[in-house]
């Protein structure tokens, strides 16, 4: 009998070669989504190249940052990053899950991944952002003991934002 395949996460650099691709997936899916709901078609080409290119993931690199990458069945299925705001407070970030893998538990384990290297970097405090139209997103995070708060930015994109204490609480691996 075959056994089923099996997640792992694990630190990634953020310019690794998996890293990137699932940058580009995470970030074609959240902007095509938006412009779809908002204006009626996908992403212009162009600008969405200009935008994966702008963003480097840099404040997911250590010393104050972690990228978090899952495999399943050892091949590269989603991420989950980590930056320090301040000593206390940790922002998750670019929690993604390729889509024909969504459904298997990868999400939850990346999430409770990234509150275990969360609590590492000594952050007592974890606070996220996103979207109305990311329904699914927001129903992970709340199944997940995060709470909805009043906004912590103005980030022209964010119109949910959440928290969510680490410290007293057990570290699931």
């Amino acid at each position: 009998m075959t056994g089923m395949p099996s997640w792992t996460i694990a630190p990634e650099p953020v310019d690794s070669p998996a890293a990137a691709a699932l940058w580009r997936a995470y970030y074609t899916e959240v902007s095509d989504r938006w412009y779809l709901l908002h204006e009626g078609h996908p992403t212009d080409p162009a600008e969405l190249e200009r935008e994966i290119t702008a963003s480097t993931g840099e404040e997911l690199a250590p010393p104050g940052g972690r990228l978090l990458l899952a495999r399943y069945g050892g091949e590269p299925a989603g991420t989950a990053g980590v930056r320090l705001l301040d000593a206390t407070t940790a922002e998750l970030k670019r929690v993604f899950v390729r889509k024909e893998l969504r459904g298997q538990g990868g999400a939850p384990l990346l999430v409770r991944a990234a509150e275990n290297a969360a609590r590492a970097l000594g952050a007592e405090r974890m606070i996220l952002d996103t979207r109305h139209d990311l329904v699914e997103a927001r129903a992970l995070y709340t199944r997940l003991g995060y709470e909805e708060t009043e906004p912590h930015n103005d980030d022209a994109y964010a119109e949910h934002w959440f928290s969510k204490k680490l410290r007293g609480l057990p570290s699931a691996g």
